[in-house]
């Protein structure tokens, strides 16, 4: 996650409350995925950014997660996502995001 998405991210959540907020990625590889799930909620895991040492604890979920595509019109999913889904390791994204939520997320 780039250091000026980090620091609307960490804005956002001053403003408000984490308990507020829930970030949606869209990242094409599991561990991606899961570096900017850890940043949001553990802090940021290179040092280099705004969120380095503070643990928001944000929910965080990749927008294949089947809690997320709930959340979408059928339509619109099938339009602007579908493809992409079939070229993806969705599970592999699912896990990560899971073991990510499971020990960081607060709310």
């Amino acid at each position: 996650m780039d250091l000026e998405n980090q620091k609307r991210v960490k804005e956002f959540a001053e403003e408000y409350g984490p308990e507020n907020i829930v970030v949606v990625l869209g990242a094409a590889e599991g561990e991606a995925a899961g570096l900017a799930a850890e940043t949001v909620t553990a802090g940021d895991p290179t040092f280099a950014g705004p969120l380095t040492g503070v643990q928001l604890g944000l929910q965080v979920y990749h927008v294949c997660e089947p809690e997320m595509k709930e959340e979408f019109d059928e339509a619109v999913y099938d339009e602007q996502i579908s493809m992409m889904e079939m070229v993806l390791d969705v599970d592999d994204i699912i896990s990560e995001m899971t073991a990510i939520r499971d020990e960081y997320c607060k709310f």
